[in-house]
């Protein structure tokens, strides 16, 4: 099993981690872990973004299948949905 090296941090920057995760890890486990360690809202929707590539990383696929390599940073973002006034 491949490992990866990479930092996860919030759109705001206000939070940031190394870590090593195995490739076969999802986008959704990372969304999953960024929610529990820093105590991000749980009502809230969040996608990730690997800023090397400016691509999605898919909650339901492997960060190795999406080409997440070592050193890429990944970027836990708030899903903005407009509300009615």
């Amino acid at each position: 099993m491949t490992e990866i090296n990479i930092v996860i941090r919030t759109a705001d920057q206000t939070r940031k981690a190394e870590v090593t995760l195995p490739g076969s890890h999802t986008g959704a486990d990372v969304i999953q872990a960024a929610v529990d360690n820093w105590s991000l809202p749980r009502d809230t929707d969040y996608s990730l973004v690997n800023t090397r590539s400016a691509q999605p990383v898919q909650p339901a696929n492997s960060l190795e299948k999406q080409g997440v390599q070592n050193g890429d940073v990944l970027e836990v973002q708030p899903v903005l949905v407009a509300g009615l006034s």
